[in-house]
Order: structure tokens, then sequence, then C-alpha cells
């Protein structure tokens, strides 16, 4: 599937808050790691992410991401999405607002999220958003540790009366969720998991993914992403190794130790070494010590040569 958008398709890096000892976000690494994403050449960079610590963040630091992200990115003909996303509907309207003002390619947001929506209160919140964004596009991202995880066809009847979200950010399921992704949402742009992407694309479901692969190596997963295009097969058989390197080194800390998804990304982004995010969260979330980085790069070199070569 390809995009409505066109600038909204293929490998999305996400950015990492670069954090200090004193919890505060190094403003300077993080105008580096957007410097070193763009000369990687990934299809686009979206701020704002669980990865990115949107629920952890002053509306003062977000004001100050956004303008650097986007200054950045236009001088460099750089697509870019701006995450939008807080559980506090005021607040992300508001953050929709501001967020327009930079002209992204598109403005991701989620549901609100501290009691969860019915469908109705979903598309009358969605539509708000649509009239705030002014004509710029929505992504929606329903994630799978979000209140409500909505199946294919819930997606539709919320999105089918809000042609402004042109999007969604979603994990995907095995054949019978492929199955009905087809019958449901043709009609909008699927955005799966980065380590199931050639899978996505294969099943005529995904237009991109906002890439945890990239995490690991924006410029690996770039390539990966040029071969899914050019050889399937191929590229199919990368995403084995890369979901068999995930389900063995880095998921167990999230499903036997506790780590948030945010730690694991950041981690992949240290196990890359491809610039300076490091592992460190703001409080109060732990993770993961740089030594295991260290530990896990040589399996990586050597399980996942083609992404990190």
């Amino acid at each position: 599937m390809i995009s409505e958008n066109p600038a909204i398709a293929g490998n999305w890096a996400s950015l990492l808050l670069p954090i200090e000892a004193d919890d505060s976000i190094e403003f300077s690494k993080l105008g580096d790691e957007i410097d070193i994403l763009i000369e990687a050449g990934v299809d686009g960079i979206y701020s704002n992410g669980t990865a990115g610590e949107f629920h952890n963040q002053t509306e003062a630091e977000f004001d100050r991401i956004q303008p650097a992200l986007a200054e950045r990115c236009k001088r460099a003909g750089m697509p870019f999405v701006i995450g939008a996303c807080q559980p506090d509907p005021a607040i992300m309207l508001n953050r929709v607002r501001r967020a327009a003002s930079y002209g992204p390619a598109a403005i991701q947001v989620i549901l609100p999220d501290w009691w969860p929506l019915t469908n109705d209160e979903a598309i009358d919140f969605l539509h708000r958003a649509s009239e705030v964004a002014g004509g710029v596009a929505l992504i929606l991202y329903n994630p799978p540790h979000a209140k409500r995880v909505l199946s294919p066809k819930d997606l539709a009847a919320i999105l089918a009366p809000v042609p402004g979200v042109t999007g969604v950010k979603l994990a995907d399921g095995g054949n019978d969720w492929y199955a009905e992704a087809r019958t449901y949402l043709q009609a909008v742009s699927l955005f799966v998991p980065g380590h199931h992407l050639a899978t996505g694309v294969k099943e005529g479901v995904a237009a991109g993914s906002f890439s945890n692969v990239a995490c690991l190596s924006p410029r690996g997963a770039q390539r990966w992403t040029q071969m899914i295009n050019e050889d399937i097969a191929a590229a199919l058989e990368i995403e084995q190794r890369i979901c068999r390197f995930m389900d063995e080194h880095i998921v167990p800390f999230r499903q036997k130790l506790g780590y948030s998804n945010a730690a694991l990304d950041k981690l992949l982004a240290a196990v890359g070494n491809w610039g300076p995010v490091g592992t460190r969260l703001r409080f109060p979330y732990r993770w993961i010590a740089q030594d295991e980085a260290e530990r896990l790069r040589e399996i990586a070199r050597r399980e996942l040569a083609d992404i990190l070569a």
C-alpha cells in the first residue's frame, strides 16, 4: 500500500532524547542526533513517540524540541512528523495547535488515555484535533499498551468520519489480522512495527514504519527498506533474523525485567552506537545499563551484519 501522502511512507526514524544525569535534555546532543539522522538518508524523522518520552517532558521542553527538528529538516529537505501525543486531551490539542505551526508532513496523536474512549468519543476527539491541526494530516498512534487496542474493524469505524486522519501507527498480528486490515483499512496508510516491515509490505498492508530497526541503525534500516522494495525474499530472510535477535536479546528486558518499550528502543540505539543518545530515561523510569549495550553489540554485529554494516 502506498501512503496517500507520499511524504509519509517508508522508514521513519525516532528522535530520542539525550538525557543527562540531572534529568535535563542535552539539546546540543539532540541537534547532533538530528543531523546524523538526516545524513543517514532515512525517509523521515518523527519526534515525541513513546521512545521520545512524550509522556515525561514539560511544555517548555516540547516547544524547544519541535523547532530544533523542524528547522534542521526544512534546511535539508527532510520530511518530518511531530508527535503531539499526551494523555491529557487539553494538553494534546494545544500541542497539535503548536505543532501545526512548524509545517510538518503530519502530526501524530493518541486517543486520550486516562479513561478509554468509546468509538463516538474517539470520533469527537479526532474531529477536534483535525480542526486544530488546520489542514495538517493526522496519524493516530494506537500502540499495544493503549487503554483500547483497536481492531482494524473498530479503527475503520472511528476513522471513516474523520478524513483528516490519513495514517495509523499500530501493532500488526497474524494472518487473520492482515486479512481484516485489507478488508477495512485500505483507505488509510498503516505503519507497522519496524521489525515486521517486510511482512507488512508483502501482505499488501504497510505503507512504512516508525521504526525500532532505525533505532538500532538508521542507515541499515534504510538499506533494508530499499531491499524490501527490490528483493522481498531477501528482505524477509533478514526480517527473520531481526525478529530472532529481538526475541532472544531485547524483548526479555521487558518480559522478564519489566523495562519499558522506551528503554528497549534506547538500548537498541546504544547497541547500534550511531549517535549521542545513551540508554538513560527520565525519572522515575529505569533504563538498561550501558554495559548491556556493549555486550549485545558484538552479538548484533554477528547476527545482523546486513543492518549494522
